[in-house]
């Protein structure tokens, strides 16, 4: 698993090459955000070098690639660790029907239930989560209050240039083909840009600093 300091609160953690998940720095340990697959044990020993543990896991989305070593953290961490999740993803993984037919992407079947719904405006520590619905019904992202740096999952992706995942991009096909609705993708996208964050973090893809510029011309290619 690689590892990269992005800012003295925030680590990206990059697993197969492709997947971000992210330790978020606070007073009593770290927040994970996204948890990779089949990445349980790496992530608990990124935490162990960073010198901190895992005390809560907080999910952008409910595919596969974000939530897959979910199981086996709760596993390790045992039930002190809390689990954060977007309503309408927990309530796909329950196996409610939230929406028409069936989301598209990887929704694997998790033991593990969220002990917290996230919703609009409610914080995590020092992130402040931020609906941003479209690649799945409950996408939410997240911004660190302290210093704007946005946890965008993947409403953007960054490889090459960065890109809304409403639409193929040749260099990341895959998160287009994941996505549930393209005209919320882009809503939430704007939603995003509006934010005026200073760094932009995502599931798939290197950091992007002062992204607002790059943010505006991934939205206009979007909306061709």
């Amino acid at each position: 698993m690689k590892t990269t300091t992005i800012t003295p609160s925030i680590t990206q953690l990059t697993r197969f090459h492709f997947v971000n998940a992210y330790l978020v720095r606070e007073d009593d340990g770290f927040t994970l955000v996204d948890t990779a697959m089949r990445a349980a044990d790496a992530l608990i020993e990124a935490a162990d070098r960073a010198g901190g543990s895992i005390r809560r896991i907080a999910l952008t989305h409910g595919h596969g690639d974000h939530v897959g070593s979910l199981d086996g953290l709760k596993e390790r961490l045992g039930a002190e660790v809390e689990v954060l999740m977007p309503e309408l993803d927990a309530r796909i993984h329950a196996g409610e029907q939230v929406v028409e037919g069936k989301p598209p992407g990887s929704w694997p079947k998790l033991e593990t239930k969220p002990d917290t719904l996230l919703q609009r405006g409610d914080r995590v520590g020092s992130l402040e989560v931020v609906a941003s619905p479209g690649h799945t019904p409950g996408h939410v992202s997240f911004l660190d209050t302290r210093d704007r740096t946005l946890v965008a999952g993947d409403v953007f992706t960054t490889y090459g240039s960065a890109a809304v995942t409403n639409h193929f991009y040749w260099r990341f096909p895959f998160a287009a083909m994941a996505t549930w609705d393209a005209a919320k993708d882009v809503e939430s996208a704007r939603a995003l840009r509006a934010l005026e964050a200073a760094i932009l973090l995502v599931g798939h893809g290197p950091p992007i600093r002062d992204p607002v510029p790059v943010m505006d011309a991934a939205i206009a290619r979007a909306q061709r």
